[in-house]
């Protein structure tokens, strides 16, 4: 199972939305999608459509160990899309997590546990903070997905990041790749965005996604429904973004797996 941490430390920036979004396409596509909800909000489950009622075992129970990934994994609307989910319980973990040794391999863990073969690829949706949770994700991913805001104050939280990255490479996970950077909540109408966009592909140059997500109504309205974008309103402009960021991303992912 390919294993991919979609995070970004600032909020705000399209993170939930992107995560929802590019597993939608590719489950559409034929993958076998898991998400697994990281963020104490819950958002990524909202916007899937599941209810509280539906969350008898979270993302919280799968950290602490108390069941295991087949248990937490419950479907979504779309075919061959299942959640992990998150409850208000996940706030707590950063500091029930402590009195665990391995307190930041729990994630990496439980994947390893899974039955093999029931997915194809596993999309981590990380809280937008840099503590335990997020560890948790970047030490059990192969790779990194990091949306970013086309705004000047990104840019600053986007360097904190990429140190945060080198620093779990080197102590716990030298698998850990940056699979790309999703520019998002783009505005052509506003000239900082392309000079933030134009400073974000100088700098880190093929890294940078080709598709960039413009700021769209629709995209905003879809949680909203309990639905992605994608089936929500598939021809506005933001899904065909995303559609097109989903190609992107299965060209860059192993050969392995792939769908048809």
């Amino acid at each position: 199972m390919i294993r991919i941490a979609v995070a970004n430390q600032k909020g705000g920036v399209g993170k939930t939305t992107t995560a929802i979004n590019l597993a939608t396409a590719l489950a559409a596509t034929g993958w076998r999608t898991l998400i697994i909800d990281l963020d104490p909000q819950g958002n990524a489950s909202t916007g899937l459509g599941i209810k509280q009622s539906q969350r008898e075992y979270s993302s919280y129970e799968l950290l602490r160990g108390d069941a295991t990934l087949a248990e937490c994994a419950i479907p979504t609307a779309v075919p061959r899309l299942d959640i992990v989910p998150a409850t208000v319980d996940l706030s707590g973990a950063e500091i029930e997590l402590i009195e665990f040794q391995d307190r930041l391999h729990r994630m990496q863990q439980a994947l390893a546990d899974a039955e093999a073969g029931q997915w194809d690829i596993c999309l981590i949706d990380c809280p937008p903070s840099l503590g335990m949770l997020t560890l948790n994700a970047l030490i059990a991913a192969e790779s990194l997905i990091v949306p970013l805001q086309c705004e000047f104050f990104a840019l600053e939280g986007l360097s904190q990041l990429l140190t945060t990255v080198e620093r779990v490479r080197e102590r716990f996970n030298q698998k850990l790749s940056i699979l790309g950077v999703a520019l998002t909540m783009f505005d052509r109408r506003n000239r900082l965005t392309d000079q933030v966009s134009d400073d974000v592909r100088e700098v880190l140059g093929p890294v940078v996604f080709e598709t960039v997500i413009p700021r769209n109504v629709r995209l905003s309205e879809a949680p909203s429904h309990g639905l992605p974008a994608l089936i929500y309103d598939h021809r506005c402009a933001g899904s065909a973004a995303y559609i097109a960021l989903a190609r992107e991303l299965i060209d860059r992912l192993p050969n392995v797996r792939k769908a048809a």
